[in-house]
């Protein structure tokens, strides 16, 4: 499966554990793609490595978190007073509301090296 809004960045600590990271910020329109593209990563992680979901210091093979925040921006109109040598702000019209999710994946080596085949991650 290619993934279009995540881009997973890799690393690993001194005992060999791997953490792929990736977060992706979408607008209203892409919110479901977004959420089939983490929920079909995980879904590939639970059936590949079935039971083996938990804390790696508990002795499970692989671990997930999920993140996420929704925004709403509101732009400002910026005028500079040359006379008053002051900034003046007034605010826009807020924009739609942006949805952020981060997703983070811990495992093995056996573990990474199949996410990354499955999901041709570098």
């Amino acid at each position: 499966m290619t993934l279009n809004y995540l881009d997973f960045d890799y690393s690993e600590d001194a005992d060999g554990t791997g953490t792929f990271d990736a977060m992706a910020s979408v607008a209203p329109a892409q919110v479901a793609a977004l959420h089939a593209e983490i929920a079909a990563v995980l879904a590939w992680a639970h059936q590949h490595w079935p039971g083996a979901c938990g804390p790696l210091d508990e002795g499970h093979l692989w671990h997930y978190d999920l993140q996420g925040a929704q925004e709403v921006s509101t732009p400002l109109a910026l005028e500079f007073d040359a006379a008053a040598g002051q900034l003046h702000t007034s605010p826009g019209t807020p924009a739609p509301p942006r949805t952020t999710l981060a997703v983070t994946l811990t495992g093995g080596a056996d573990f990474c090296a199949a996410l990354r085949d499955a999901f041709g991650i570098e």
